[in-house]
């Protein structure tokens, strides 16, 4: 799925990106995708409640000679390029009306991208957009809302980076907020994007290419328009930034300058419908800026981290930085796209500033406490029990119950398939069978979650019952390559109605353990070379120490050694993206149009690559394949066939033990801002409190006013 909705419903807990590095809460595009989203999700995990190292190697180009070679790469005639044997021929008369008749055939070849193709002013995999060409603003703006105010948001831990694309540092909150995409995503409708650098886009009807017409007034901050040059300087440095990006562009080959205006991305592979929208979702970054020296004399390195502001072209720039404790952002406004119908009645804070602390409860108190504006609530405990207090009573805060129709990605305990025992699915399947989810739900997390049955849950891409019709054609395809029960059984997680249920479930556990060649040996399970389970569950939050500790008992209970090791965010991160570590608390944020994002969750290429998300290890052939079937399905229905078949050999594999997610997103603020009357349902709470809500002047006086009086 393109990067600008890789959207998911807000799960309990902290991903295993979270606040480091990837995506949250925000659109499809900005959830899945690689492109690190900011701030993260405080999780829930003992309380009770979507964005690498090594670049793979580059897709050879098509053998061609130099000016062929020139052309596809940037340079040459800005035209499509036909290959054709690089020799000449006599041709007899008599074949020669039948070269002339060829000829239409290569002029249709040699025909720039664009006519290959309608113009089109949006994007979508699931239909027609919404909004027409003649839109003036999206339905779930106020397109007349008020510019002004500052909102203080919280973030959690530190940052030591304003780049969010190099691989190694934190970055900070909202870089996001300086960037401006060719096509920007709606937060109201999934898989679909609409022109915001670029006026247009098209493709032909195999998806070998996409074509994009960039607007004449699209600007940097520094005033250097928006060039084609840009764009194709954006394509090569982010794909040799991060092994990720190069992993999530690996089917786009090059990019070219085919007009004054007008940028090409070349594609290896058809049918693909999902990468012109990959592309349109890629930010432009400024040539003259990053090819250019900072301002200690070093040549800038989109691969390195900073503290040194990047030149942007978003609605916002860095105003101030305070390493590693706060930064802010300032409105731009004189903004080129302010008055475009996509950008229209949005980002009307004039000032955007973000605080760090250490953990969720410094954070909380200063919410209470009116330093921040805007808490979103993954505690079931918080939300139930830490609102009782006078600024809530009198209604200074509001809570609220937010819907989204997003969808609910996987969130649970993911193992390192690298490390034994956890290469056993029975070892893995034993885990799920002593995780008390019905217990932990009404004791823990106060009854306010729904178990994850699927990767794709609340959706209809999640399987379900036994595969029929187009999902077991596809399933046939890898047949002897998964489990066999997986056809005749349906998948499903322990349910444990009473405590007999779970002494049951536990007993299976212990018989899968022995199948798997652990018995006890002085009461720790032990192996026939001696080698014994022990496993450490590496957690960046204390929230979810209660949950996790809980846990640990059952699995002692069954001669497993397990320990708890709670890091700070930067070790964390570090320990993460070089696969050191047993078992983590893990999500993976879906959207209704999964695509290229699956190679980087499951794919075997991304396993061996640090920093990817392929975090569980999986080198799974069958998975390769479906993941093929999902990307490269041509129509709806044969994706939701496809992604039901990875779903479920996914599941019947046990990667993870799943966990719950939240039926709706938990919100709180304090009561001086505006919204729309209709606010969008698929972009997540907070994404949609930051990019459509205003500072009512009014209610701000008000409140201020009342507080005053206490």
């Amino acid at each position: 799925m393109p990067k600008s909705e890789r959207a998911g419903r807000v799960t309990a807990g902290q991903s295993h990106w979270g606040n480091y590095g990837l995506a949250n809460d925000t659109s499809k595009a900005q959830r899945a995708s690689p492109f690190p989203l900011d701030g993260g999700r405080a999780g829930d995990g003992g309380g009770a409640r979507r964005q690498p190292l090594c670049t793979p190697p580059t897709p050879a180009l098509p053998r061609v000679d130099a000016k062929h070679r020139s052309a596809m790469t940037g340079g040459g005639s800005p035209r499509d390029v036909c290959l054709l044997p690089a020799r000449q021929m006599r041709l007899p008369r008599r074949v020669f009306g039948i070269v002339a008749g060829l000829v239409v055939a290569l002029a249709a070849c040699l025909a720039p991208a664009s006519a290959t193709g309608e113009r089109r002013h949006a994007l979508s995999l699931v239909g027609e957009p919404r909004h027409g060409p003649d839109y003036t603003h999206f339905a779930w703006v106020n397109p007349d809302a008020p510019k002004g105010g500052v909102l203080h948001q919280r973030a959690i831990g530190t940052f030591d980076s304003l780049n969010r694309y190099a691989t190694k540092g934190n970055p900070a909150a909202g870089l996001n907020l300086i960037y401006a995409t060719l096509m920007a995503s709606s937060l109201d409708e999934p898989s679909t994007e609409y022109g915001l650098v670029a006026a247009w886009a098209s493709h032909p009807a195999d998806y070998s290419s996409a074509t994009f017409g960039l607007r004449p007034q699209a600007r940097f901050h520094d005033g250097a328009p928006i060039t084609p040059e840009d764009v194709v300087f954006t394509l090569t440095a982010i794909k040799t930034a991060h092994p990720r990006f190069a992993l999530y562009y690996q089917n786009v080959i090059g990019a070219e300058k085919t007009g004054p205006n007008e940028v090409t991305f070349r594609f290896d592979v058809t049918g693909n419908r999902e990468l012109p929208q990959i592309v349109g979702a890629l930010p432009v970054f400024p040539k003259h800026y990053w090819t250019a020296k900072d301002a200690s004399g070093e040549p800038r390195d989109l691969a390195r981290g900073t503290l040194e502001a990047p030149l942007g072209s978003g609605p916002y720039r860095i105003a101030s930085v305070d390493a590693p404790a706060r930064i802010s952002y300032v409105r731009v406004a004189d903004w080129w796209a302010k008055d475009l119908p996509v950008a229209r009645g949005q980002w009307n804070f004039d000032e955007i500033r973000f605080v760090y602390y250490r953990d969720r409860t410094p954070a909380f108190e200063a919410f209470k406490a009116g330093e921040t504006d805007f808490w979103p609530e993954n505690s079931a405990k918080g939300w139930a029990t830490g609102y009782d207090i006078e600024a809530v009573n009198r209604g200074h805060i509001k809570k609220e119950l937010v819907e989204s129709l997003a969808i609910a990605g996987m969130q649970g305990f993911a193992f390192n398939t690298r490390r034994k025992p956890f290469q056993d699915p029975r070892v893995r399947r034993a885990f799920n069978l002593a995780f008390n989810y019905e217990w932990a739900n009404q004791a823990m997390l106060f009854g306010q979650y729904k178990r994850l049955g699927s990767y794709f849950d609340n959706s209809e891409l999640a399987s379900s019952g036994l595969p029929q019709g187009r999902e077991l054609e596809v399933l046939e395809r890898v047949r002897d390559k998964v489990p066999p029960q997986l056809f005749t059984d349906r998948w499903r997680n322990p349910v444990n109605a009473s405590p007999e249920d779970f002494r049951r479930h536990m007993g299976v556990a212990s018989r899968l353990l022995a199948e798997a060649g652990w018995s006890p040996k002085d009461g720790v399970l032990t192996n026939k070379d001696g080698d014994k389970i022990a496993a450490e569950f590496l957690l960046v939050q204390r929230d979810f120490e209660r949950l996790v500790l809980a846990y640990k008992d059952e699995l002692e209970k069954l001669g497993m050694r397990i320990s708890v090791r709670t890091v700070d965010a930067a070790q964390y991160r570090k320990r993460l993206t070089s696969f050191d570590f047993d078992i983590v608390v893990a999500s993976f944020p879906q959207a209704l149009s999964p695509g290229n994002e699956q190679r980087d969750f499951w794919g075997s290429v991304a396993a061996d690559k640090e920093a990817t998300h392929n975090i569980i290890g999986i080198k799974n052939p069958a998975v390769d394949t479906l993941i093929d079937a999902v990307i490269f399905a041509t129509d709806r229905s044969e994706l939701v066939a496809a992604t039901r078949a990875l779903d479920r050999v996914l599941l019947w594999n046990h990667y993870v033990v799943p966990q719950f997610y939240a039926p709706a997103d938990r919100i709180a603020y304090w009561d001086k801002f505006g919204r729309p009357g209709q606010l969008p349902r698929h972009g997540g709470a907070t994404a949609a409190f930051q990019q459509v809500w205003w500072f009512d002047d009014a209610a701000a006086k008000q409140l201020a006013t009342a507080r005053s009086k206490q």
